[in-house]
This record gives structure tokens, C-alpha cells and sequence, in this order.
């Protein structure tokens, strides 16, 4: 989309935000994190480049590189976790299961999730509702061509687009992100 047009939609949503909210738009505003523009226009691009998905607009991906298996991806993740404090909570081997209950082969899909519990605690307290984004996780999925991708949370909703987080809940809160970010970067591209 244009610079100009999405600017001039950008304005129109904003107007009619505050025009519709008035005080409380504004109010809300000023308790957000610096940057939190920024990034909600980031998420609006990809959700424009997503035709309308969400969860495109709200997720990270990346794509394994050629030659690194998924046993080498999970290896990685695991090595990353211990290296950064952070629990490994639970695999969902989606695919083995569907390949159980039918007996066909499945493509792969597996759920790993990690965990921070004194940072979730203290995420869930400041915000209850944080409690629908436990634990961390990130899906390896296989595509049609044989492909492995991988895929989370778009960890900056949380440490960028919210209300501001408390020291030293925000060191604590980025370091999770960092850790999921380092999942994702290394376990793509192979290194342990």
C-alpha cells in the first residue's frame, strides 16, 4: 500500500478512535511503551500482506534451513532454553498422534513449549489476561513441499504495544522474548 494512503487510513482510524472514545483513546495513549505506534504499524502491514489473517499480523516465522532436521531444530531449542533459564514445559507431538489415530503418515507438527515461571507470575499479575499467552511456545510445521517452518508469537505485542511495564518486570519480559527470538534465529538456521 501507498505511504500516502496508509498514512490518510491511519489518520481516519485514529480520528475516529478518539472521536468515538475521546478521553479514554487519549488517556490510554499516554500508558502505553514508547514505540507502541511503531509496532501496532508493523502488525497492520502484515496483516494487509496477510489478506486479513491474523495470525499472520501476530506471528513470527521462520523457515528451517536445507539439511537441518527437525531432531537437530529441537535439539536446539532445548540447548537454548538451559543457556537463557528457561523451563522446557512440554512437547505436543501433534502429527505422531494424528498418526496414531489413523495410522496414515502426517506431515510434521510439533508443539514445544518453554516457560519463565517467575516471569509468567509476574506477567499474570500485572496483567491476568497475560495468562492466555502461557507458556511460550513455537510450532515446527512441515509444508506440502516437504519444508520445515517454525512459528510463535509475535513476542513485541507484549514488551512493545502494551501498557508499560514495570521495572523489573520489562528486563524480565524482554529477556523471554530474546530467549524465544534466539529459539527461532538459531533453530532455522542449524546453530548449536
Amino acid at each position: 500500500m501507498q505511504v500516502w494512503k496508509r498514512m490518510a487510513l491511519w489518520f481516519t482510524l485514529g480520528a475516529a478512535a478518539v472521536l468515538g472514545t475521546g478521553c479514554g483513546t487519549l488517556s490510554t495513549i499516554g500508558k502505553l511503551e514508547d514505540g507502541a505506534g511503531a509496532e501496532s504499524m508493523r502488525m497492520w502491514d502484515r496483516w494487509i500482506e496477510g489478506n486479513g489473517d491474523i495470525a499472520v499480523a501476530t506471528t513470527w516465522e521462520r523457515k528451517v534451513k536445507p539439511g537441518v532436521s527437525a531432531k537437530d531444530v529441537e535439539e536446539i531449542f532445548k540447548l537454548v532454553a538451559v543457556e537463557r533459564n528457561m523451563r522446557d514445559v512440554g512437547t505436543l507431538p501433534l502429527s505422531k498422534e494424528l498418526e496414531a489415530r489413523s495410522g496414515k503418515k502426517e506431515k510434521l507438527l510439533t508443539v514445544y513449549s518453554f516457560c519463565s515461571p517467575a516471569t509468567a507470575r509476574k506477567m499474570v499479575d500485572f496483567s491476568p489476561h497475560m495468562a492466555a499467552y502461557l507458556p511460550c511456545r513455537i510450532s515446527m510445521v512441515e509444508h506440502d513441499d516437504g519444508s520445515l517452518w517454525l512459528y510463535t508469537l509475535n513476542m513485541d505485542m507484549m514488551v512493545k504495544m502494551g501498557r508499560k511495564l514495570p521495572s523489573p518486570l520489562k528486563e524480565e519480559a524482554w529477556a523471554v522474548r530474546e530467549t524465544i527470538w534466539q529459539m527461532m534465529e538459531r533453530g532455522s538456521k542449524g546453530e548449536f
